[in-house]
């Protein structure tokens, strides 16, 4: 199971010193983004971003995993996606949240789960199996420069009745999963689908309707 390194993305913004909803209004009308930079030992940051760039941006799954790069005045500052506002209907950001990253304090994130293997594997190709995969993400806690883009899930072992756990996972050094309450959730499932077997009775059955009235009147007959 390959933990695959995390890629520095990054993206620009300016600083703004209008606030409020009238404000946010205003810049969205100019094609902007209203946002804010928050957390650590400094104030919050309003910023505002171009949104077609950012846009395209959160359609990266790396995007929403990765440290990021903000160019804030031409100055980088390290953070992390932390909540997107986005219009009920249109295809527009509304708002974007980003948590100010320390180097030396673990950050608690979501990262996806990448499924490979799973059609080589004996449950699919010797048994027919279906793998079931019953996380698609997983909460860990680790240092800034430990945080992976996402955790490649290997398939490739899985028999018909077996599970990967969390605790099964091989996470790399300085990255833990975070548990709770002792739960050890499972990952995957390898089952085998029973199909419905129809008797060749029963098949010759099916849509033929009881006549109830004609043999009752057979019977007086």
């Amino acid at each position: 199971m390959a933990i695959s390194q995390q890629q520095v993305l990054e993206i620009s913004a300016q600083s703004r010193s209008e606030e409020g909803r009238g404000a946010s209004r205003r810049i969205r009308r100019t094609g902007n983004v209203p946002g804010v930079i928050y957390g650590g030992d400094a104030a919050p940051s309003p910023i505002t971003l171009d949104h077609n760039v950012l846009y395209h941006a959160l359609r990266k799954e790396a995007f929403h995993s990765s440290i990021l790069t903000i160019n804030l005045d031409k100055k980088p500052v390290q953070v992390l996606l932390r909540d997107v506002q986005m219009h009920p209907y249109k295809q527009q950001v509304l708002h974007v949240d980003f948590l100010r990253v320390d180097p030396k304090r673990k950050i608690t994130m979501r990262v996806p789960l990448h499924f490979v293997n799973g059609d080589i594997s004996p449950a699919v190709k010797l048994e027919g199996a279906l793998i079931n995969q019953i996380m698609n993400e997983l909460e860990i806690s680790c240092l800034p420069k430990d945080l992976p883009e996402y955790i490649e899930v290997d398939l490739s072992e899985m028999t018909v009745g077996t599970t990967i756990h969390v605790s099964s996972l091989k996470l790399p050094q300085g990255v833990a999963a975070v548990a709770s309450h002792g739960i050890d959730p499972t990952v995957a499932s390898a089952a085998v689908v029973k199909e419905e077997v129809v008797t060749e009775g029963e098949a010759g059955m099916e849509g033929i309707a009881p006549v109830s009235g004609a043999a009752e009147e057979n019977k007086e007959e």
